[in-house]
């Protein structure tokens, strides 16, 4: 049915094969562990395996609202008046941008053309990293824009991610964007990574930085438990949502 059509929906299941949405919800998961498919809210879609894969924003912004969501409210309450911010092109970090709307006496640093139109017009100060940009992400790379971040100093970075496999690091599919986010870790004083569960044990293409250079996570309950304690044995904070 999922190479048919697309995409399957667990209220749909449920009618075509008689059984509660529970049992289906079940079943899609164990799927999910298995690499079969990838688990949605409300669903599933085709498994993304190869490293290659770079969905457009606006793909993304389908997958786990609910979950993206909840770790931008997290991530919201991490944020103190006076403070310099970083944002990585992403959903999630636009779901937190759209949260700073509000916020006064507030800086944000960002290399996303689409989260400087969120907070346009807004009392937080925008810096938008200058450089080439990026049609699948709305996000602007290469030297100008590590340039820009490497005269800066931040006191919080918030990092979206493609892949998280906590043996071997962060990942995004993009070269130039992964040198980029390698430019930010090293101008904040906090970095926090900010990802749904699908996102771990995954890799991209390129490696951004290896698990021991962030400070937190802040992801929701579905982390492979295998992955959480190996992260808080590490000594990395993890928020769940």
């Amino acid at each position: 049915m999922l190479d048919r059509d697309g995409r399957l929906l667990v209220t749909d299941l449920a009618r075509r094969f008689h059984t509660s949405q529970v049992t289906i919800r079940k079943d899609l998961e164990v799927l999910h562990e298995q690499r079969q498919l990838h688990r949605t809210h409300g669903g599933a879609l085709p498994a993304r395996e190869r490293a290659l894969d770079d969905p457009t924003l606006r793909e993304k912004e389908q997958l786990h609202r609910r979950e993206k969501s909840l770790i931008a409210a997290a991530a919201l309450r991490m944020v103190q008046k006076g403070q310099v911010v970083v944002l990585d092109s992403g959903t999630t970090t636009t779901a937190i941008a759209r949260g700073l709307r509000e916020f006064r006496n507030l800086t944000v640093v960002t290399n996303a053309v689409n989260i400087a139109a969120e907070l346009a017009g807004t009392p937080v100060d925008v810096i938008l990293t200058g450089g080439t940009l990026r049609k699948n992400s709305f996000s602007l790379v290469g030297p100008m824009a590590e340039e820009t971040l490497r005269n800066l100093n931040a006191d919080l970075l918030f990092l979206a991610v493609d892949g998280f496999d906590v043996g071997y690091g962060l990942t995004t599919p993009n070269l130039l964007e992964a040198q980029v986010n390698r430019v930010m870790i090293e101008v904040a004083r906090r970095v926090v990574v900010v990802c749904d569960s699908s996102k771990f044990g995954r890799r991209s293409l390129s490696l951004i930085a290896p698990t021991s250079t962030i400070h937190e996570v802040i992801t929701d309950r579905k982390i492979p438990k295998q992955d959480l304690r190996t992260l808080r044995k590490a000594g990395t904070e993890v928020t769940l949502v």
